[in-house]
């Protein structure tokens, strides 16, 4: 019988998974903070549970997905509690830990459930969830290996390319790279569909010509670049507001390791100024309204629906 998954960390991410390993046959319980995204859990046909300990009592494998360390933290807490009361005969509890973060954090959560009886893998993300559907995902898999081996048909679930990289936190290094080069592609696109709107080229015609280019369409340029043109932003397949913390994380492990970041660096102020100019909850895409706006184009016209959001 396949194992119950508990996912933890409803959000974009969290909740694509667990409708995927639904529609996969998986019994799945859940928890997030927000109520609506445990309510948005059942109406798929998983179960969400009052909190993190509850899940991590039922479930053999958990996954995480989470937005910061003080969430990680917190929920390490609440899965000790529940890997303390597991009983002795019980399988080790596995924890897949796909989040963004600091890997000393990591690092100290793994030790933290380790003494608990539970093994933490880490096993960060690149992709989202529109990807994931596609196919697209590449999970960076780090840690113990039989563990890593143990949860592999779990892997399978979301995509194909699951490579195992390493010790642990090897996932999360390779993560950084993935981010660091998003983060500069990103910004790239919004200026090359700037200078095509001020040599008054048509958006779609760019997008339609270079997307599917074998040299410089990357999967960067066919996703966000649609998003450009059409300059619609909501839904976010990744929120400005989330990727100004991946951003720190990439910084600060650059600066640990001595290793200048002038291309990426360069890249900081335009997300800033997606922050100061309202975008928090939007796609990174609309960086493209930013530097759109540097070069004195026509600021876009937020519908009512749009604003609300």
């Amino acid at each position: 019988m396949k194992p119950v998954i508990g996912v933890i960390g409803l959000g974009i991410m969290g909740s694509a998974m667990a409708e995927a390993l639904i529609a996969a046959g998986y019994g799945v319980v859940g928890y997030d903070i927000h109520v609506a995204a445990r309510q948005r859990l059942k109406r798929v046909g998983g179960r969400g549970l009052a909190s993190c300990a509850a899940v991590a009592g039922k479930a053999e494998v958990l996954l995480t997905s989470l937005p910061s360390v003080a969430a990680l933290d917190d929920v390490v807490e609440h899965i000790v509690q529940a890997a303390v009361a597991r009983p002795k005969s019980a399988p080790r509890l596995i924890v897949i830990e796909t989040s963004t973060l600091p890997i000393a954090d990591k690092e100290r959560a793994m030790q933290r459930l380790k003494r608990a009886g539970a093994t933490m893998i880490d096993c960060p993300i690149s992709g989202t969830a529109r990807r994931m559907k596609e196919g697209s995902w590449t999970i960076f898999v780090s840690g113990s290996a039989a563990a890593c081996k143990k949860v592999g048909a779990i892997f399978a679930v979301f995509t194909r390319n699951a490579p195992y990289v390493g010790v642990f936190g090897n996932g999360s290094k390779m993560k950084f790279i993935a981010n660091h080069l998003v983060a500069i592609y990103n910004v790239a696109v919004g200026e090359t569909m700037t200078f095509a709107r001020k040599m008054e080229l048509d958006p779609n015609d760019v997008w339609n010509l270079f997307a599917a280019s074998p040299v410089v369409g990357t999967g960067v340029f066919k996703l966000r670049g649609k998003l450009m043109v059409e300059r619609k932003y909501l839904p976010a397949t990744m929120k400005v507001e989330v990727w100004q913390k991946d951003m720190q994380v990439i910084g600060a492990m650059a600066k640990s390791v001595g290793c200048p970041l002038p291309l990426f660096t360069s890249c900081i102020p335009v997300y800033d100024a997606a922050m100061a100019q309202g975008l928090s909850q939007h796609d990174t895409a609309s960086v493209c309204e930013v530097l759109g706006a540097m070069a004195g184009g026509e600021r876009r016209r937020r519908s009512r629906s749009t604003a609300s959001k």
